[in-house]
C-alpha cells in the first residue's frame, strides 16, 4: 500500500496513526527510554475519527414493472440498455378506444371552462352596446306600429262611417230620423224591423266613436280601450250591412224602387262589406304586429338588465360543479388509459424487455426492468455500538474491491433507519451511502470497503488507546519529567483507529509513555 497516498488523503487519514514508519506519526513521536521504556512526544494534528464497515453498491432506484391490465402488445419503445428519461413510454397494449374517451372528455372541460370563465368575466360591452341598439330599433318600431295602429282604427271608422252613411242610408228615406222608412218592401217584415232598428242604434255609436278618434296620437298612453272599441263598432257596422244584404235579397221591385235600383243597393252594400271586412283585417295585423313589438322590446330590455348585473353567485357556483365534474370524467378516463401503458418511473436504463409485439400480457407478471440513471448507492449495515457516533451527512472514502485497495471513491451517508436489522444475532442499522460523483467504473452489485468519516477535529491531541490507564476513577497518562513518570488526569474524546483523542490534560511536547506503571 502508498503510505504516502494515505496520508494525503484526509478521509483515510487514522489509517495512517497505526503506521510508525522511521520513529515519526501525525500525533507524536515515538522512542524509547531506557528508564520508562517506548515513549511518545505528542503534537498537535488533525484527528479523524471514523467507521470501517463493508456494504454492496446498489442502484438508487430499481424497479420490475408491468401492465396494469391484461391486453395485447401494440408497441414497445425501449430496449434493454437503453437510457430513457423519467415519464417515457415503454410499451403500450391495444387503447385506440380509450384515447378516443380522453379526447372527448377533455373536449367537455375545455367546453365546461368555457362557460364558467364567460360566467366570470360577465357580458362584453360590445354585447351589451348590440343589446341597447336593439332596445332603440325597438322603440322606433314600436313608435312606428303604434301609429299604424291609430290609422288602423281611424281608417275603420272612415270606411264604418262611409258604409253606413253613403251605402246603407240610400236604402232609407229618413236614415237619420227616429224611425227610418226603407224605401222598398220586403217580405219578411221582421227582418226589416230589426235592419231598421241597428240603423237607429248605430248612430250614436258612430258620433261617439268619431270623438274617440279625434282625440287619438301617438302620445296615448294605452291605445288598447281604442283597440276594442274600434273592434267592437267594425262588428257592429258589419252586422248592419249584413242584415241590409239579407234584406235586399228578400226586396219586392215597385215603382219605387225598381229592380235595377235595388241591384245598385245591393252593390253598394256589398262594397260597404268589403271595405269594413278589409278595414277589420287592417286592424287586427296593426294591433298584432304592434303587440309583438312590445314583447321584442320588454324581452330585449329584460335582457340588457341580465346583461349589465351580470351573473349571479349561484350560476358560476353551478358551472364551477360542472367544471369539476368534467375534469373528474377526465382524471377517470385517463387513468383507464394509463392502465394500458407502461412508463418509465425515473431516468434510468432498461436492464429487461420481456414485452413483444402481439404478446397478450396479464398484470400479475413484470415484464420490464429499469434501474436509475443517477448516482449509485452503498448499503451497509453498521453495528450499535458505532451507530452512536453516525449521522446523516458524515463524509466517506471507499473503494471496490473490483478496483483494488488504492483506488478511491468519495461518498456520504444519507440515510440511516431508525429500526434495527438483526443480522448474525447482532443488532444493526442499516445505512445508506450516496457516491458525490459519477463514475462509470461504479456498477451495482460490486463489494465496497467504506470509512466514514464521523469526527474530524483540527490542532487535536492523540495518544495510543494503550497509553490510557484509569486511577481512582480517573483516566490518566504518565508523562515523563526528567528521569520522573508522573500521573497526568486526563479527559478524552473520539477514538480512532486505536487512538484517543486528549481534549485536556497534555500539551504539545509532552512525553507519554506508552507502558505506563500503574503500581506508582
Amino acid at each position: 500500500m502508498d503510505i504516502r497516498r494515505l496520508l494525503s488523503n484526509r478521509y483515510v487519514l487514522g489509517a495512517a496513526l497505526v503506521v510508525i514508519v522511521g520513529g515519526a506519526a501525525w500525533f507524536y513521536t515515538a522512542h524509547r527510554n531506557s528508564s520508562f521504556g517506548a515513549t511518545v512526544t505528542v503534537h498537535t494534528a488533525d484527528f479523524t475519527q471514523g467507521i470501517e464497515v463493508s456494504g454492496t453498491v446498489q442502484a438508487a432506484q430499481n424497479v420490475d414493472l408491468g401492465f396494469a391490465q391484461s391486453g395485447r402488445v401494440s408497441a414497445v419503445y425501449a430496449q434493454v440498455g437503453d437510457m430513457v428519461p423519467e415519464g417515457a413510454v415503454l410499451a403500450e397494449v391495444d387503447n385506440g378506444d380509450l384515447q378516443a374517451t380522453v379526447a372527448q372528455k377533455e373536449a367537455a372541460l375545455e367546453a365546461a371552462q368555457a362557460t364558467l370563465a364567460s360566467l366570470q368575466a360577465g357580458t362584453r360591452p360590445e354585447t351589451i352596446a348590440i343589446t341597447e341598439t336593439q332596445i332603440q330599433n325597438d322603440q322606433v318600431a314600436l313608435a312606428q306600429n303604434r301609429q299604424s295602429v291609430i290609422n288602423a282604427i281611424k281608417n275603420a271608422y272612415t270606411e264604418s262611417d262611409d258604409a253606413v252613411h253613403n251605402k246603407a242610408d240610400q236604402l232609407f228615406s229618413n236614415p237619420y230620423g227616429s224611425t227610418p222608412t226603407l224605401d222598398f218592401t220586403t217580405s219578411d217584415s221582421q227582418l226589416q224591423a230589426k235592419l231598421v232598428n241597428d240603423r237607429v242604434a248605430i248612430e250614436s255609436v258612430l258620433s261617439g266613436w268619431e270623438t274617440d278618434v279625434a282625440q287619438l296620437s301617438t302620445s296615448t298612453a294605452d291605445l288598447s280601450a281604442a283597440q276594442d272599441e274600434a273592434q267592437a263598432n267594425l262588428a257592429l257596422v258589419s252586422n248592419l250591412l249584413s242584415d241590409a244584404n239579407a234584406v235586399l235579397n228578400l226586396a219586392i221591385p215597385s215603382q219605387q224602387a225598381s229592380q235595377t235600383t235595388v241591384s245598385d243597393y245591393v252593390s253598394s252594400i256589398s262594397t260597404a262589406r268589403t271595405n269594413v271586412n278589409a278595414a277589420q283585417s287592417t286592424l287586427t295585423t296593426a294591433v298584432t304586429t304592434e303587440q309583438g313589438t312590445e314583447a321584442a322590446l320588454a324581452a330585449d330590455q329584460k335582457n340588457l338588465a341580465l346583461q349589465q348585473a351580470g351573473s349571479t353567485q349561484e350560476d358560476i357556483d353551478a358551472q364551477k360543479a360542472q367544471v369539476a365534474a368534467a375534469q373528474a370524467a377526465v382524471t377517470s378516463a385517463q387513468a383507464q388509459l394509463q392502465q394500458t401503458i407502461v412508463t418509465a418511473p425515473f431516468s434510468g436504463v432498461v436492464t429487461r424487455m420481456d414485452a413483444k409485439v402481439g404478446q397478450v400480457v396479464s398484470p400479475s407478471t413484470p415484464e420490464i426492468s429499469m434501474i436509475s440513471s443517477g448516482l449509485f448507492q452503498i448499503v451497509t449495515y453498521v453495528p450499535e455500538v458505532e451507530v452512536a457516533g453516525l449521522s446523516v451527512g458524515n463524509e466517506a472514502t471507499t473503494t471496490l474491491d473490483a478496483y483494488g485497495a488504492d483506488t478511491y471513491f468519495a461518498a456520504k451517508v444519507i440515510s440511516i433507519d431508525p429500526a434495527e436489522t438483526v443480522v448474525n444475532g447482532v443488532s444493526t442499522y442499516k445505512t445508506t451511502l450516496q457516491f458525490l460523483a459519477p463514475d462509470p467504473r461504479i456498477r451495482s452489485g460490486m463489494t465496497a470497503d467504506v470509512h466514514i468519516t464521523t469526527m474530524d477535529v483540527s490542532n487535536a491531541i492523540a495518544v495510543p488507546q494503550g497509553a490510557i490507564f484509569e486511577k481512582n476513577g480517573q483516566e490518566m497518562v504518565q508523562v515523563a519529567q526528567g528521569r520522573t513518570a508522573v500521573d497526568v488526569p486526563v479527559t478524552t474524546g473520539g477514538q480512532s483507529l486505536g487512538n484517543v483523542q486528549i481534549t485536556s490534560g497534555l500539551t504539545s511536547g509532552d512525553v507519554v509513555i506508552l507502558s505506563p506503571d500503574t503500581s506508582l
